[in-house]
């Protein structure tokens, strides 16, 4: 066991939050709204993890590996919901689980990227970045995107924690994504889905009226 490994309230929920992005929560069930109080009242986050398929109510199973979230901008409500910001700062191995409290906690260990040489990791932030940028930019373009802005990172681990909780993919394939050790391999994999996904956005966003037609005839 980590000698650095620490106690931390666990938030099972079905998303994947990374590194560097914001999640916006609305908190109204009892036991996380002890746990709002209980980080406020030790300054600690919490941890953000994925729910596994299949696992029951009050008794959430979650994957090993989440996201610690600080929480920011909090905002209590009348009936004694919270509404927040929660920011991603760094990601963690669960070591251990408790219940013994209202809502799940857990033992977990800070859980990072291995080293890689930066000469073979800045040809792929280029090439991600570019990708990305015509992505998000074509996101902006439809109406319900409207009010996505996006200032992307410079650092190579950074950039692929970034896109990959931005695309439009399963979030199993974004737990994958957060399980990696490798930044290298994260932005490859990306890069491979960003190269399926902008052709077919485009082709989407930028078909005539009468494609439709055409095709019917």
């Amino acid at each position: 066991m980590s000698a650095t490994a620490t106690e931390l309230p666990l938030f099972p929920l079905n998303v994947v939050l990374f590194p560097g992005t914001v999640l916006p929560l609305h908190i109204f069930e009892p036991r996380y709204r002890e746990m709002v109080v209980d980080c406020q009242q030790e300054n600690k986050p919490f941890g953000v993890v994925l729910v596994k398929a299949g696992s029951k109510f009050m008794q959430e199973e979650p994957y090993e590996i989440g996201t610690l979230a600080e929480i920011h901008n909090l905002r209590p409500l009348e009936d004694g919901c919270y509404d927040l910001m929660a920011v991603g700062i760094q990601r963690f191995r669960i070591l251990s689980q408790s219940r013994e409290k209202s809502y799940l906690s857990g033992l977990v260990e800070i859980y990072e990227d291995d080293p890689e040489p930066e000469e073979t990791l800045t040809p792929m932030i280029q090439q991600a970045r570019g990708l990305f940028e015509t992505y998000l930019s074509m996101l902006l373009d439809a109406p319900e995107e409207n009010d996505l802005h996006a200032n992307l990172p410079e650092v190579a681990e950074d950039l692929s924690h970034f896109i990959a909780y931005f695309l439009e993919i399963e979030d199993s394939k974004k737990q994958h994504y957060l399980e990696l050790t490798s930044t290298h391999q994260r932005l490859a994999e990306e890069i491979a889905v960003l190269r399926r996904e902008v052709p077919f956005m485009r082709q989407l966003l930028f078909k005539r009226p009468d494609d439709d037609l055409t095709m019917l005839n």
